[in-house]
């Protein structure tokens, strides 16, 4: 009985057939020469702003002081440039991120310029109108002509820039945007340590690949592995448990080895940084709200003679408890220590001073003595009291990802803040957004972030969301 094959299974099978290897173009020389390329050409985008901003400003293309401070500019430039990364995989796969390097490597050259001309008093020859000028001019043109070549860039390197093979052995299923897909099955590969023949077959299908990435079996890492060493490849082993894990590296020791889950969002020096504007900020806030610190609890005091502080525990980095400082605004008598139940627009627990200190968030104020104790940062995510709920679950049991907010010190405002996630949080959504905007603040920790965040807080002091 004859065996019919479906015409799409025979066209694979053609195709396998007609398969040619190695499977990419060497991209590396490519890469290599848009390097220069582009090197090159922001050497002439420099002397050409130069020389137009001559030509506008002193009616001479070619004049001598503008073609003095092009060659003096040029060699600074691109020492900066190359410590920035501005030809770089980086800078081939996103134009703004190249745009925005080289004008960066361009104000620090003339930075440098001028500290070396102002200390030399050597700047009085130079027409300061005709340098500004080529500088915007230069600057413009650096932007101009990237844009220009992202299609040449595209058509000698393709959209990644690199060459990526993954090879299916069986294991976990993964598609990876613009790289070479192979069924192992499909054309008879595997990782046979015994034959020099499907060894030298190996090495045909990872030939110029700057990345190959297998998915396996267990059973078959091990020789995978010695494959890609053999092969003198950049070669990964997907394992699903990296990505539930969270896995960020790895390290060998004499005798074992492990997988490295965490290792604390910020450095030494990036906390140092964000130590010393807490500092900076919260000192000065003393100084200057002084006036206004002291009426607010004069007026607490007169309105029921009552404390004029609530001090509630909260859990801050490391999942340690620590005791947070708020203006009393609720009645005595109807203190929530635990947090059990949030504050509600209409809420019978609230004084009359409480209510205006809420909407306006002066409340949170006594809390810049935590920033100065060290318990708190001025921007991080707010701290919870134990008992809070969404719905009517205690917000760790919505996700267990809330624990990792913890990584950093709570802060007075945050993302989530600036956002609008604020309030009552009565549906599990209410914290899940603000638990994401959370997780979003600690990837990727910037001094730039935290005095945007502080920026935007400003607007959104009073809000509909305090009660």
């Amino acid at each position: 009985m004859t065996k019919h094959v479906p015409i799409s299974e025979m066209r694979q099978s053609q195709d396998r057939r007609r398969i040619t290897l190695p499977l990419a173009p060497q991209l590396e020389q490519r890469r290599l020469q848009l390097y220069i390329g582009m090197l090159l050409l922001d050497g002439a985008a420099i002397l050409g702003g130069l020389c137009v901003a001559s030509w506008v400003y002193l009616g001479s293309f070619f004049d001598e002081a503008s073609l003095v401070h092009g060659q003096v500019l040029l060699p600074i430039y691109w020492t900066i440039a190359l410590s920035v990364q501005v030809y770089s995989l980086q800078s081939l796969r996103r134009t703004n991120f190249a745009r925005a390097r080289a004008t960066f490597s361009l104000m620090g050259a003339e930075s440098v310029l001028l500290f070396v001309g102002f200390a030399t008093k050597s700047t009085e020859n130079f027409s300061r109108v005709s340098a500004i000028l080529g500088l915007v001019f230069a600057m413009l043109l650096l932007i101009w002509y990237r844009g220009l070549v992202r299609p040449v860039i595209k058509a000698r390197c393709g959209v990644a820039g690199i060459n990526i093979l993954l090879i299916d052995d069986g294991g976990a299923p993964l598609r990876v945007p613009h790289a070479y897909h192979i069924d192992a099955r499909e054309h008879h590969l595997a990782p046979d340590l015994s034959d020099p023949h499907m060894m030298d077959r190996l090495g045909l299908y990872m030939m110029n690949m700057d990345r190959v990435m297998v998915s396996c079996s267990r059973e078959s890492r091990s020789a995978w592995a010695l494959v890609f060493k053999s092969a003198n490849v950049s070669g990964e082993i997907i394992e699903p448990e990296v990505n539930s894990l969270g896995v960020i590296g790895a390290r060998r020791e004499r005798g074992y080895g492990a997988l490295i889950v965490a290792s604390g969002p910020l450095g030494f020096r990036a906390r140092a940084i964000k130590r010393g504007l807490d500092m900076a900020l919260a000192g000065s806030a003393v100084l200057v709200l002084s006036p206004l610190l002291v009426l607010v609890a004069a007026l607490i005091k007169l309105e029921d003679g009552g404390p004029v502080f609530f001090v509630q525990k909260r859990t801050g980095r490391g999942n340690r408890f620590f005791p947070i400082f708020k203006f009393r605004s609720m009645r005595i008598e109807k203190l929530d220590a635990t947090g059990a139940r949030s504050a509600s627009k209409d809420d019978d627990r609230i004084t009359r001073i409480g209510r205006l200190i809420r909407r306006t968030s002066i409340d949170e104020l006594p809390q810049i003595f935590n920033v100065l104790r060290g318990e708190m940062s001025i921007v991080g995510p707010r701290p919870h009291a134990i008992g809070s709920l969404a719905g009517d679950k205690l917000f760790w049991e919505v996700d267990h990802r809330y624990w990792l907010r913890h990584s950093l010190k709570p802060g007075l405002t945050g993302l989530a803040q600036v956002r609008g996630l604020r309030g009552a949080t009565d549906t599990e959504t209410d914290l899940a957004n603000r638990l994401q905007a959370d997780l979003e603040y600690l990837d990727g920790w910037t001094i730039l972030r935290d005095i945007k965040i502080i920026l935007n807080t400003l607007v959104v002091l009073v809000h509909d969301r305090a009660f």
